[in-house]
């Protein structure tokens, strides 16, 4: 049985002291709302999206009068988006709509009491007696102003036993958020009528507990959709859907707005170190994959509610040690390499799924058999067959200083020296320059010292980046390098370094270029 954690949260405000106990809401059960709370939505479906985005469908039997009426509906999210809703209903349409977001509180009771005439309850704290009198609302800005008689008051939130009493509510205040239609029916009697419409402060994402097995070099990993409610609304026994995706939306002033790179617009997919191309058996919405609550729940108001839907064993995985150094860094000291661990969604690797984005959460057992965390890490959303690379932390044990170590000028015919092609013409070699301004070359020598004080080897991936310093640099080459290295990228430049049991490893390398 999926696992529900819950939470409510009471808010307070500046007239703590015109708010009784007996207003305060019980926390609502998983599936149902306590009576004094009944909701008046139907048949509610909800899609919930990642990028604090949802879809709600409520569908409502009314009786509509024939002609030109007015239709409520009350208990609609207060953060509703009222230029996407639709309604569907037989015979009727919309010729007008309103949504009144102007809540029942103590506070907005008292602001549109301003000009009004209230009454005032003291008790005397002695002998518990009750005195009346009359009071006209003058302010409410930082506190209530009040004329009493002749005289102006301040109600101060001080716990002394004050209340006020209000003669009615204001028309214009709702004690729950109401969506209200005017329609035009051609027919009258009861018909169900639909509304649909966006809101945000409803969200999700994916919690994920990965138990790593270094000796086995596996780890078992469970997933839990974390479901949360700030639209000042719950929502009954809805059908929940939830969408892995981040469809794109327009701010109010008309600019795009999305999970995406402020600089390149391309989105962020933290932890992957290749895409996967695999099929996985999830259902999908256009590019989005959907993952629905199995039956119904209630999502209450200031609730979060967890729902697993993942839970697999025996994922093959790897612990990795790495550190990416900058072009022309000098460590004044040594710097801890990240602690990372490395596996696969793909079925032959034992996940075989795609994860929706979220944080994945490391634990490993100490030796006494104990789970404990070792480190959490985000990934965005990963397809099926991706490989992944999780920073845990910072390695205890391990670490790496970089140095530069020399850095000279060299000639142009030195530069030629290390070039790695020639032209032939007739089998005879050619060489051809064509200099139109000055050009300078620098030799530049870097000393990575790796030292490990664990009782076992280990070995480092190594990265130096900051070659690719523009079109006029890419023309670099590796004089020498005393372990082989692997060419990630026109930026980056790879080394698996090993580094002996209580030892330490020197890595030594010589570049040319035009930076």
């Amino acid at each position: 049985m999926p696992r529900l954690c819950r939470r409510h949260l009471i808010g307070f405000t500046g007239l703590a002291l015109l708010c009784p106990a007996s207003l305060l809401a019980q926390e609502p059960g998983p599936t149902t709302v306590p009576a004094k709370e009944a909701s008046a939505q139907g048949d509610v479906a909800v899609t919930i999206y990642n990028n604090d985005l949802a879809l709600i469908q409520d569908v409502r039997t009314l009786d509509i009068a024939a002609g030109r009426s007015r239709i409520e509906f009350p208990d609609v999210s207060s953060r509703i988006r009222p230029e996407t809703l639709s309604f569907v209903a037989g015979g009727a349409a919309i010729a007008e709509q309103n949504f009144d977001f102007d809540l029942l509180s103590p506070g907005s009771l008292m602001e549109k009491a301003i000009g009004q005439t209230i009454t005032l309850v003291r008790t005397n704290p002695a002998t518990g007696a009750e005195t009346r009198e009359r009071a006209t609302v003058l302010s409410t800005a930082g506190g209530v102003v009040v004329r009493v008689g002749d005289h102006i008051e301040v109600l101060r939130d001080d716990g002394l036993p004050v209340r006020a009493i209000f003669d009615r509510v204001p028309p214009n205040l709702r004690a729950r958020p109401t969506l209200s239609v005017t329609v035009q029916s051609d027919r009258a009697g009861p018909r169900p009528a639909s509304i649909r419409y966006l809101t945000p402060g409803l969200g999700w994402a994916a919690d994920y507990v990965a138990l790593f097995d270094e000796t086995r070099g596996v780890i078992d990993m469970q997933g839990w959709v974390t479901l949360t409610n700030q639209t000042g609304t719950s929502f009954v026994n809805a059908l929940t859907v939830l969408v892995a995706g981040s469809p794109m939306v327009t701010t109010g002033n008309n600019n795009y707005a999305g999970s995406y790179n402020q600089y390149n617009r391309q989105p962020v997919q933290p932890g992957m170190v290749r895409a996967g191309t695999e099929k996985t058996n999830r259902s999908q919405l256009g590019d989005y994959y959907l993952y629905p609550i199995a039956g119904r729940t209630t999502i209450a108001n200031a609730q979060t509610k967890q729902v697993g839907f993942l839970d697999v064993a025996g994922v093959a995985a790897r612990k990795v040690y790495g550190r990416t150094i900058d072009w022309m860094q000098n460590d004044t000291a040594p710097v801890n390499v990240a602690s990372q661990i490395a596996f696969s969604t793909s079925h032959a690797g034992g996940l075989g799924d795609a994860l929706p984005a979220g944080t994945v959460r490391f634990y490993q057992r100490d030796s006494k058999g104990t789970p404990q965390f070792i480190g959490e890490s985000p990934i965005g959303h990963t397809p099926t067959g991706s490989e992944m690379l999780l920073t845990t932390g910072a390695a205890f044990d391990i670490f790496v200083q970089a140095t530069v170590v020399k850095r000279e000028e060299i000639t142009s015919a030195e530069w030629e020296t290390t070039a790695r092609y020639r032209v032939l013409r007739d089998g005879v070699i050619v060489t051809q320059v064509d200099v139109d301004r000055p050009k300078t070359f620098y030799r530049t020598t870097l000393r990575y010292k790796l030292t490990n004080a664990k009782s076992q080897p280990v070995t480092v991936s190594l990265v130096q980046g900051g070659l690719d310093r523009g079109w006029w640099s890419l023309d670099y080459r590796v004089v020498s390098e005393t372990v082989p290295g692997e060419q990630v990228n026109s930026n980056q430049r790879k080394w698996q370094v090993p580094v002996p049991a209580n030892g330490a490893t020197e890595l030594t390398v010589v570049l040319d270029g035009r930076y």
